[in-house]
């Protein structure tokens, strides 16, 4: 992935020492070995996890088919389309009079 040689490890290193200083630089590379341990379990629990998801047996695909068939059958209504849905509705109100 990156390609990283011995020079430029060399050039880190010495960056770091000047940045930090002889006293803060042991504290510093320890943090973040302990950070890049830390991000390493992470992965590998994360990647043993899809291993174990991907290793699932699959589902029996036929109930779930039979309830999504009848879902839609129970979904099936006839309706009135949305503008003649109001007309039943009109026809029942009594009609005021004496409005303009």
């Amino acid at each position: 992935m990156f390609e990283v040689g011995f020079t430029e490890l060399l050039l880190v290193a010495v960056v770091a020492l000047l940045v930090l200083g002889p006293e803060r630089l042991p504290v510093a590379a320890r943090t973040l070995g302990r950070g890049l341990g830390q991000a390493r379990r992470a992965m590998n629990a994360l990647r043993a996890q899809v291993e174990r998801e991907i290793d699932l047996p699959a589902l029996d695909s036929a109930p779930l088919q039979k309830l999504e068939q009848d879902l839609r059958q129970g979904i099936r209504l006839e309706a009135e389309p949305a503008n003649d849905a109001a007309a039943p509705l009109a026809a029942k109100l009594p009609a005021k009079e004496g409005v303009s």
